[in-house]
């Protein structure tokens, strides 16, 4: 019986993890905005699954500002999370990101935001409630966010700069 584990992503995972976001999201821009994150130091938290010694999952969470009144808010955005297509529905995205969310609120982070699907991220404790009076460019239904603390509710998000060149 094989045994998944999770743990902090180290360099020698970054093949491993581009060929897993490459798999998972059938392109290459996750796997390009997974480099630049990690090169910029714009990662806050980055884990990977392994099973049976294979990366077969990664999640990362990078450093986002939630701007107001000329204050700077540090939060982080969950972008992205992928699964090896062949380990979906064994509960792997789920394990990474619990296991996310408990190292985040250990270091002290207060919110995290995401984009993607409510009905997921939902199960998480992420709602569009939480998220709908930020000022974004990606708001809409799938903005979502989740507090932890004393976190703002406005304000502009400021994602890192790699997030403005996966969009250009």
């Amino acid at each position: 019986m094989s045994m998944m584990s999770i743990r902090a992503a180290t360099p020698r995972d970054r093949e491993a993890i581009r060929l897993v976001e490459e798999h998972a999201f059938g392109q290459r821009a996750e796997a390009g905005l997974v480099d630049a994150l990690v090169t910029g130091g714009d990662a806050v938290a980055e884990l990977v699954a392994e099973e049976d010694g294979q990366v077969v999952g990664h999640i990362l969470f990078s450093r986002l500002f939630v701007q107001s009144g000329g204050m700077r808010f540090p939060a982080v955005a969950l972008a992205p999370l992928a699964v090896e297509p062949s380990f979906h529905g064994s509960g792997i995205g789920g394990a990474l990101i619990r296991e996310a969310h408990i190292r985040l609120k250990d270091a002290g982070e207060t919110l995290a935001v995401v984009l993607g699907d409510p009905d997921y991220y939902g199960r998480f404790g992420y709602s569009h409630g939480r998220a709908e009076r930020f000022e974004s460019e990606y708001q809409g239904d799938a903005l979502q966010a989740l507090a932890w603390g004393d976190a703002p509710a406005t304000g502009k998000l400021v994602y890192a700069d790699a997030f403005t060149a996966l969009a250009a």
